[in-house]
């Protein structure tokens, strides 16, 4: 797993062998930050990474800058890979959290500027996320939410849907709360 830019940039932490997580590929990844970038203060931005996996988006985020990063992580082996790459980086700005995402996106009393979700493809509810992240009001006015999914599904009848960006097989659906939503 490769940092990006950023204060950790061109940094590798060794994913071991264990680890089931389908990890964001680094094409899609760096184009994904390309255009976060033109809509993102990095130093301004709280975020919430969703099925964090093996932590590369939370730590990207915290690389570029990015004062609060929640990463939640329901598989154990997955949760003590971020724990020990916050550790080994140093990265203060990182709060992992283990837990079933659903479960924790209907208990969350607190905003986000950027929310990102990769959830396994396969996974049963999929769909519902997007809907619940904007029916439990987790995104600030104007803040981003992105969202990885496969081919599979469109979200482009949502009110809060702004575009979907494909790179190979990962899809990005971004959507934003506007002040009027």
């Amino acid at each position: 797993m490769r940092i990006i830019s950023g204060k950790y940039k061109s940094r590798r932490i060794q994913v071991p062998p264990n680890l089931k997580a389908r990890p964001t590929t680094d094409f899609a990844k760096e184009n994904l930050f390309n255009i976060l970038h033109n809509r993102i203060d990095w130093e301004e931005t709280t975020a919430l990474d969703l099925f964090s996996g093996t932590g590369s988006i939370a730590l990207e985020l915290v690389s570029r800058g990015c004062p609060y990063v929640v990463s939640v992580e329901q598989n154990q082996h997955h949760f003590n890979f971020i724990c020990q790459a916050q550790e080994k980086l140093g990265a203060t700005e990182l709060f992992p959290v283990r837990a079933d995402v659903f479960k924790y996106l209907r208990s969350l009393k607190q905003q986000f500027d950027l929310i990102f979700a990769d959830p396994p493809y396969d996974l049963a509810g999929i769909d519902t996320i997007p809907s619940l992240v904007f029916e439990r009001n987790l995104l600030k006015p104007d803040g981003v939410f992105v969202f990885e999914h496969s081919r599979k599904y469109n979200f482009a009848q949502l009110p809060q849907f702004l575009e979907e960006r494909l790179y190979g097989n990962v899809h990005f659906t971004f959507f934003t709360q506007t002040v009027s939503d």
